[in-house]
């Protein structure tokens, strides 16, 4: 499985005549994953066939008009001195009708970005500078002059929050946005140009559009003839409450760079994409919540001109009363419709909304679809791309009837070939203590003589059939319960970290649970669990278990537990609730949620739900499991990585420490060099046996073995 091919990043030629998408595989020493862009024939007549090659690999594919494709890698430039340092993902351009990729862009802190206009040849990239730094020369100057000193020490102001991200501490550099024009000549100087040494900019100009903290993790789209970008703006200054902590949606004119206000009442924007005319933007509008009410989120279509945006007092709702959550919007090349994708009951269909009537049609029937990708042109149309995949199905490219509704999509041939799990996949629905009904899927191994039982099919998806048992095994099987992170979230897609089949494989059923707080059931479901997460979350999750181990292929005295995130809480959760479970893995988990809001990045984030905690701390305590860690007696796994910031070491070794106090049998498997997720291949071969051996020794009463490697 550490193996496989991983499809990331479908992107489509303007003329819809080329698929590119990235394909990661481990690099040669097993360090790491390396991606190459692949090309994709969008009819199915050809084999995929490698575009990139190199040590570093590629990313961030985007096509110009004319089907040339731009990528950043970290490749080094063919005409650098021997000596030259290890340079940072620059960006790269491939001619359409073969020939060597050339270097365009060669930033000193690399670029973070890259996007194209449909119809002209114009680029924006993402790419950092120092503060007082007047254009990427002198910053790379400044950097030079920091590492010349041995320097590393950052100084963050007020207006600076948050000053971590995920996995990495922010700055000293502070995000900018710039404007590549293919058509013009190089400005060497101007308002910055690129790294000298590795010379920038063969046949084109590099202008500084935008600088500033509201450009951190931004949201970017151009305007077909590539004359506007239109980007989130996070709000700076002095955070005193969550209600400072949002995006709003703003236009920057790319001659002038004069930016302006589009929405901003409040909500937090997101994910915009320009009408083919030009004229709208279609976007994600969200209500962060407060500790009264759950989020929730819909898509609006905001005006681009000046005089529209002050007539409308608020950008128009395109799905009103629509209990989904909307994400990934894109305009049809007709602008007749926009395409968007939700969570629903275990998938994440395509949907279409009329941005007139503002009926919602659905397009899809299973799955989970990302990456989805409109030719501006060509096919009629009414052809669409994505990247689809399902709890049992590895991501791979599929082509979209746009007309079409409740279709299974065509698949086309995948460099990353279509290998499906050996196991069976089914749908069960439980129903928990206040009458909800709770959705999972059961993952089970396919017996090798029993595989005709199943029409023969590895990976099937089954309904579930109450009363009666999937055809897997002679014995009952031992059962793992996995618990997904978020909280807002939902098991309805492939996932590498958690992958259900490598635990199917050694003999265990596999459980997904979508308790409350999970996405796609809507709101009121979210609503049973916000600021609540040891009730509903926690009942919604036994009574899944209950329903399960009511069947007799599965054991129900041979049960664990495992999750990572918020499935690493709720895991945490449970021990201190029952002793039902035998084992329990808990990854990058949160165990004490009062300190927790001080040390993890984002702690207004938290507020939002669970309130201020200095002054109302009352809802952490209730549902912070460090509070019963005298009642745990299960035996423990606690997993963690040192450069976590969302969830910080701190809590994994207090969790740990309390756990050996009070006598518990727990490990503690630690990562010096991950952070929230475990993402290197021999990092993740380890976690994998380390779990699989803590689980061989609880449920099947197996000697543990360590890995020979720890």
């Amino acid at each position: 499985m550490l193996a496989r091919p991983r499809l990331s990043g479908l992107t489509v030629a303007p003329d819809g005549s080329l698929l590119v998408v990235g394909v990661a595989t481990p690099a040669p020493d097993g360090s790491r994953y390396r991606t190459a862009l692949w090309a994709v024939d969008p009819t199915g007549s050809a084999a995929p066939r490698q575009l990139t090659r190199s040590a570093a690999g590629e990313s961030a594919a985007a096509f110009l008009p004319g089907g040339d494709l731009l990528f950043t890698s970290a490749r080094p430039d063919p005409d650098a001195a021997p000596d030259s340092p290890e340079p940072p993902a620059a960006l790269w351009r491939l001619p359409r009708y073969g020939g060597e990729a050339e270097l365009l862009l060669a930033p000193s802190a690399g670029i973070r970005g890259v996007w194209t206009a449909t119809a002209a040849d114009v680029v924006v990239v993402a790419a950092e500078v120092h503060l007082a730094a007047s254009g990427l020369e002198d910053d790379a100057a400044r950097e030079q002059a920091r590492r010349d000193a041995h320097v590393t020490a950052r100084l963050y102001e007020p207006d600076e929050y948050p000053v971590r991200f995920w996995d990495r501490w922010l700055g000293p550099r502070e995000p900018a946005l710039w404007v590549l024009d293919l058509g013009t000549e190089v400005d060497a100087e101007g308002e910055g140009a690129a790294d000298a040494e590795r010379d920038a900019d063969p046949g084109g100009r590099v202008r500084l559009l935008a600088r500033g903290a509201g450009l951190r993790d931004t949201s970017v789209a151009l305007s077909p003839d590539g004359s506007t970008v239109v980007t989130t703006w996070a709000r700076t200054g002095p955070r005193r409450s969550p209600d400072d902590l949002v995006t709003d949606l703003v236009a920057i004119d790319v001659a002038s760079g004069q930016r302006r206000v589009l929405a901003d009442d409040g909500r937090s924007y997101g994910a915009p994409s320009v009408s083919p005319d030009g004229t709208e933007v279609v976007c994600i509008a969200a209500d962060q919540g407060a500790p009264d009410r759950a989020p929730d989120r819909t898509l609006v279509v905001v005006p681009l001109s000046d005089a529209e945006v002050e007539r409308l007092a608020r950008p128009r709702d395109l799905t009103p009363g629509w209990d989904r959550w909307p994400d990934a919007p894109r305009w049809t090349a007709d602008g007749g419709g926009v395409l968007c994708t939700a969570d629903d009951h275990g998938h994440a269909p395509v949907f279409r909304v009329d941005p007139v009537s503002r009926e919602v049609v659905r397009l899809t029937t299973e799955g989970t679809y990302q990456d989805l990708a409109v030719p501006a042109s060509g096919s009629g149309g009414r052809e669409g791309f994505a990247l689809r995949s399902t709890v049992a199905t590895a991501p791979h490219p599929v082509v979209l009837d746009l007309d079409a509704q409740e279709q299974q999509p065509v698949a086309l041939p995948s460099p990353g070939g279509d290998d499906p799990a050996d196991t069976r996949v089914e749908r069960v629905i439980a129903t928990a203590p206040d009458g909800a009904e709770v959705g999972s899927w059961l993952v089970l191994p396919v017996a090798r003589g029993n595989q005709a039982d199943t029409g023969g099919h590895s990976g099937a998806e089954v309904a579930d059939a109450p009363g009666e048992a999937a055809t897997t095994s002679s014995e009952a099987l031992p059962l793992v319960v996995l618990l997904h992170g978020g909280p807002l979230g939902s098991w309805n897609a492939w996932h590498w970290r958690w992958n259900p089949h490598v635990w199917a494989a050694q003999g265990y059923a596999v459980l997904l649970p979508d308790p409350a707080l999970s996405t796609g059931y809507g709101r009121a479901w979210i609503e049973r669990g916000w600021g609540r997460w040891g009730q509903a979350p926690y009942t919604d999750v036994m009574a899944a278990v209950e329903h399960v181990t009511a069947r007799p292929d599965i054991d129900a005295d041979r049960v664990a537990a495992g999750g990572g995130s918020f499935g690493g809480y709720l895991a945490n959760w449970i021990a201190g609730q029952t002793d039902r479970f035998r084992a329990i893995i808990t990854h990058a988990s949160l165990w004490s949620l009062p300190g927790f809001h001080g040390t993890t990045d984002l702690g207004l984030f938290w507020e939002r739900e669970f309130g201020d905690p200095y002054l109302d701390p009352a809802r952490y305590l209730e549902s912070s499991p460090h509070l019963h860690v005298g009642r745990i007696t299960t035996p423990m796994l606690v997993i963690h990585g040192e450069l976590d910031v969302r969830v910080p070491i701190s809590e994994g070794v207090t969790l740990w420490t309390d756990l050996v106090r009070h006598g518990v049998a727990a490990r503690f498997l630690y990562f010096p060099d991950e952070h929230h997720w475990v993402l290197k291949p021999q990092h993740a071969r380890l976690w994998y046996e380390t779990v699989l051996a803590f689980l061989d020794e609880h449920l099947q009463e197996r000697p543990f073995e360590r890995p020979a490697l720890l």
